[in-house]
This record gives structure tokens, sequence and C-alpha cells, in this order.
């Protein structure tokens, strides 16, 4: 029925000469700069710290906490978790020209133990650009850090151009090195071009 009505408003004001217009269709995010920084909870801040730090090369910036709300609703208006959760720490880290860490040490009633594989919804990884994959690869095997297959190189389609290679952190979470020194096919076709870390150098 209240379609029905607001349908008959409408008629009655282009009737009576008023112009209707639609909604402005989005424009994104007003007065958006960029990406900040990508979260990750993990299970234990002075590991995450040390692999992040001593192993990556990361430089850590700041941290704070704990946050929790023993009788209201805070954390889960706050940031969606269960109300119980407890933020232990949050830290900060910045990986050369890239985008800034931030890692969360949680503990609540509900929490999954598992990281997501990148085939889960909500599954991801980080990637770290190099200028040479195969020198980073080489120091991740020597550093004991797990590798998958690679470093693979992308010869055909849009990516062309680009060698990629997974690893894992002590705990499971996803990462990548990727590198693409001249540049990948795309970029040939026009259109807008990805941001990368390289273009900072």
């Amino acid at each position: 029925m209240k379609a029905r009505f607001w349908m008959a408003g409408v008629a009655g004001l282009v009737a009576a000469g008023f112009a209707v217009t639609a909604p402005a269709a989005a424009d994104g995010l007003p007065g958006m700069k960029g990406m900040d920084h990508v979260g990750v909870t993990v299970p234990d801040m002075e590991e995450a710290l040390d692999f992040f730090v001593n192993v990556i090369g990361c430089e850590k910036a700041m941290s704070f906490g704990p946050f929790r709300d023993d009788e209201g609703t805070f954390m889960t208006d706050l940031v969606n978790v269960h109300p119980r959760a407890v933020i232990d720490e949050i830290a900060l880290v910045r990986c050369g020209n890239g985008s800034n860490i931030e890692l969360f040490q949680y503990q609540a009633p509900d929490q999954a133990s598992e990281p997501p594989k990148n085939s889960d919804i909500g599954g991801h990884h980080i990637a770290f650009y190099v200028a040479d994959i195969d020198a980073a690869a080489a120091y991740l095997r020597e550093q004991g850090v797990r590798t998958m297959m690679g470093p693979v190189p992308i010869e055909e389609g849009p990516a062309a151009g680009q060698s990629i290679m997974y690893f894992l952190a002590p705990w499971g979470l996803q990462l990548e090195a990727i590198s693409y020194p001249q540049g990948m096919a795309y970029e040939s076709e026009g259109g807008p071009v990805l941001w990368s870390p390289r273009d900072q150098e």
C-alpha cells in the first residue's frame, strides 16, 4: 500500500508541473584518498610483531589497548563482535611504501581459531611488492618460512609480466610476494592503472 500511495504522489507532482528526479547515483565515499590500512587478527601479538618486523622488515609505529565492555554492547556496536569480546592489544606497523597493517589480538567466547582459506568467504591475503622475487623467495626459505609453489611467472593475459609466490606466517596467515618490474600487459590498453609501491621508489 505504501508503494502505491508513493507512486500516486509522484504522479500528482508530475501532473502539477513539478520536476521529479531520481536519486543521484553515488559518486563514492566522500573525501576518499586511498587505503589507510588492512586489519588482521593474530593469535599472539608478540609472535606477529616479531614476524612482521624481523622477517618481513616492517616497522612498528605504535600499540594500544586493551578494550572491553563487561556489561553492555559497546564491542558489538563498535566492531560487530561478541559483546564480551576483549581486544588485548592493537599494534600498527608500516611496511615500506605500502599501506599500513593493523594487528589485533582478541579474546572472544565465539572466536574461531583457524584462519580462513583463500576459497572461504572472507578469505584474504596480504601481498608485498618486491624488486627481486627470486631473492625474496630464497630469503624466506632461509628464514624457515613456509612457502608455496613458485615464484610463478605469469606469461599470458592482462596480468602477464608479474611473478608471484604465496607464503605463510607462522600462525597460518596467507601472504604473497609479487613483482612486475616491467609492468603488466593490461597497462598498455589504457584505463586506470593499479597503484603500486614500485611507483614510489
